[in-house]
């Protein structure tokens, strides 16, 4: 009987202690044999027909872990480009609440508008933040920078009580925390991150009345009928969230089917307590050395103020970190272990 452990040592055999999921997720050896497959299918001229077979099973895979229908799922290949769409869809000068220091992507095509009302607020007041006029309320449900959890239920009970509409990034949280994107208007992920996937993939959930959105970046693969939609404008946009899908990179989701299934069959509450287990070690030894972590409660992610500039010196060791704004940030996924850790305080405190 495969247990966690089993699966994940079956899928990974990282050459270093890897601790960068923050930055891109290992890819399982599923993932890897399945891109093999899918550039032999080019590379020897055969048809690509399985490869849209996988963009669904994509579509209904995320459809499970963001606890929707698949209908009200869209593909598209960056957050960026979902937050476009979302962001073309307000009035001139309508309000936009976003946390300070947010990811780029997840602000900037509100900004680039130029006539709209964009208001930042510290992430831990962004609930209370919300008040009349406030069309849209914009945030990561994890902090890329340094791994804090926006407080979603409150920020969910402000925006209703203020007719505003919410906008939610699950890229830092998607694969280790639950998403429940049913509860918001708008959600978005990538996938190489925490779902383990390639580049080229980002997903948008939209309510089922589309909440306003104009498929304004819409090609042949948003129409009802795609290989009708060829040439020519788009007679008959697709009548689900597809309507909103950009054009497929299909070897990323040969992949990236792959770890989704891997994601699916270990469970995300399986992960969310391995990773989490992992985070409060390496907390607990950080207050062992005498260094205070970035409050962060309940996350993956652990950010160390003032130890970014040792993270050429870990690399070296063989330890991937990143480096935020000075801050060293640690992510611990489903590949990492207790021993990962201790290698992590060890060279720290050397």
């Amino acid at each position: 009987m495969e247990t966690f452990e089993t699966l994940v040592r079956a899928e990974f055999a990282p050459k270093n202690t890897y601790l960068n999921t923050a930055s891109n997720g290992l890819l399982p050896a599923r993932t890897v044999a399945a891109l093999q497959a899918a550039a032999l299918l080019r590379a020897e001229g055969r048809p690509l027909t399985e490869l849209y077979e996988d963009v669904e099973a994509c579509r209904a895979g995320y459809a499970r872990l963001a606890g929707v229908p698949t209908d009200r799922v869209a593909l598209g290949v960056s957050v960026a480009a979902h937050t476009g769409v979302i962001a073309a869809s307000l009035p001139a000068g309508a309000e936009v609440l976003t946390a300070e220091d947010d990811f780029t992507s997840v602000l900037n095509p509100f900004h680039v508008r130029g006539d709209l009302k964009v208001r930042a607020v510290p992430l831990e007041r962004i609930a209370e933040s919300v008040r009349p006029g406030t069309a849209l309320v914009a945030v990561s449900a994890a902090q890329s920078a340094d791994g804090r959890i926006a407080d979603l239920p409150a920020l969910r009970e402000a925006a209703h009580a203020h007719g505003a509409r919410t906008y939610v990034d699950f890229s830092q949280a998607a694969g280790w925390l639950p998403m429940d994107a049913d509860a918001y208007d708008y959600t978005a992920s990538v996938a190489f991150k925490w779902l383990l996937g390639p580049h080229g993939a980002a997903f948008l959930v939209v309510p089922e009345d589309f909440g306003g959105l104009t498929p304004m970046l819409a090609g042949w693969v948003a129409g009802e009928d795609p290989w009708d939609s060829c040439y020519g404008p788009v007679a008959e946009l697709a009548h689900s969230a597809r309507r909103f899908d950009l054009t497929h990179a299909l070897f990323t989701y040969a992949g990236l089917r792959r770890s989704l299934d891997l994601v699916e069959e270990l469970g995300v509450a399986a992960v969310q307590a391995h990773d989490l287990a992992l985070a409060d070690r390496f907390r607990t030894g950080l207050a062992g050395l005498g260094h205070q972590p970035v409050p962060a409660p309940g996350s993956a992610i652990v950010s160390v103020p003032g130890l970014g500039v040792r993270q050429p010196e870990l690399s070296a060791a063989g330890i991937e970190v990143s480096n935020r704004a000075g801050n060293l940030r640690a992510a611990f996924h489903l590949y990492n272990s207790t021993a990962d850790v201790d290698r992590l305080l060890d060279v720290l405190g050397g």
